[in-house]
């Protein structure tokens, strides 16, 4: 055996200790979610993640391949947030509400704490259109629009594992409520007129309330959503005043809640 073989064969026992060790690792990560499920504690735990990556860059300092070594590590947290992802939900994650209620800054939290697949619905509508969504509207029109979005819900049922987040009107159309059910949990997001308006007065992507930027108009046009809203909900959520990590929180909480019913 030449030098070259026995370098290769270390390689490939050090890959050999590298399998062993990701399988229990995984099989650890499996059994800390179990744990946490049977004593109901939290689930996200963003404090462990930063106390390895503090770890991580101790022990790397002024090593060789430091970058490399990072990355490799960065790959495994990813893959055991999308162990967590799965063993939590079999099915996607639906986010419905009002524009400005969260459903975007939740979507983006959800990602990062479980690395889920996330899809923007206007965003996606209005790439493949090569226009925004307020000239969508005013060259085809909002039923043009509403078409795009029940088509786009009805390709995302082939996906399992994903955050959906919808547009605030994509409730209203019945047919988008079925399509939404069959495509996972739909979770509402709601917050105050006060809150809403907050969020979007910088905002000039939003064709309903372009000129109407007030609480009295906001809260007019939630009330007329309301009810479909709340008929389209499997949980609903309250945004104000909650951080990122809380609304999460009670999300991951009241899905496991009715999931343990059906």
């Amino acid at each position: 055996m030449n030098q070259l073989e026995v370098f290769r064969e270390s390689l490939g026992q050090c890959d050999e200790i590298l399998l062993d060790a990701l399988l229990m690792r995984n099989r650890i990560v499996e059994d800390i979610m179990a744990y946490k499920e049977e004593h109901d504690l939290p689930i996200l735990q963003p404090e462990q993640e930063a106390k390895q990556k503090k770890w991580l860059e101790g022990r790397m300092e002024g090593r060789r391949h430091k970058n490399e070594v990072a990355a490799v590590f960065e790959e495994i947290t990813r893959n055991s947030k999308r162990i967590q992802a799965r063993k939590l939900f079999d099915y996607n994650i639906v986010l419905i509400g009002f524009m400005g209620a969260g459903k975007s800054t939740i979507s983006e939290f959800l990602k990062t704490v479980f690395a889920m697949e996330v899809i923007e619905m206007d965003q996606i509508i209005a790439e493949r259109q090569s226009m925004s969504i307020s000239d969508i509207f005013e060259t085809y029109g909002e039923e043009y629009f509403r078409d795009l979005e029940t088509n786009l819900l009805i390709e995302m049922q082939s996906k399992k594992n994903m955050v959906i987040s919808c547009g605030g009107g994509v409730p209203m159309r019945e047919r988008n409520v079925v399509e939404m059910k069959k495509n996972g949990r739909v979770v509402l997001l709601t917050a105050k007129p006060e809150t809403i308006l907050n969020r979007v007065k910088d905002n000039h992507d939003r064709p309903l309330l372009e000129g109407n930027k007030t609480v009295p108009f906001i809260a007019d046009l939630m009330e007329k959503r309301r009810e479909k809203y709340q008929a389209a909900a499997d949980i609903v959520i309250e945004t104000d005043d909650k951080s990122e990590l809380e609304i999460c929180e009670e999300l991951v909480k009241k899905l496991r809640a009715l999931d343990s019913e059906n």
